[in-house]
């Protein structure tokens, strides 16, 4: 029987640990650059860009081309979050590593 309770403290442990990393996750900023740093991307925890940085010398730049260094800072930024959200997730599970586990975001 103590074992069942000991597996029940460590879920309600694990439970409060991914509770505090979600706040943590909320606030993370991960920074994603293209183009020789000619254009920034800055997306919070939950995935929603909270800013756009692009240099005087890109905006001498076609439209097109512009459009896909926004997308590609975008996608390093995406990778960026990921890797940190991650980090965050292992901290808060001791490295469990939860099989099927995906954050939501």
């Amino acid at each position: 029987m103590t074992d069942f309770t000991k597996i029940l403290d460590k879920a309600k442990e694990l439970e409060s640990k991914m509770k505090e990393s979600r706040e943590k996750i909320k606030n993370i900023q991960a920074e994603g650059i293209a183009g020789s740093n000619s254009v920034k991307v800055i997306l919070n925890g939950e995935s929603e860009m909270i800013k756009i940085d692009l240099s005087e010398e890109v905006m001498k730049e076609d439209k097109i081309i512009i459009e896909d260094l926004i997308v590609a800072a975008h996608n390093n930024a995406q990778v960026q979050l990921k890797s940190k959200t991650s980090e965050e997730i292992s901290k808060a599970t001791g490295g469990l590593g939860i099989p099927g586990f995906k954050w939501p975001l």
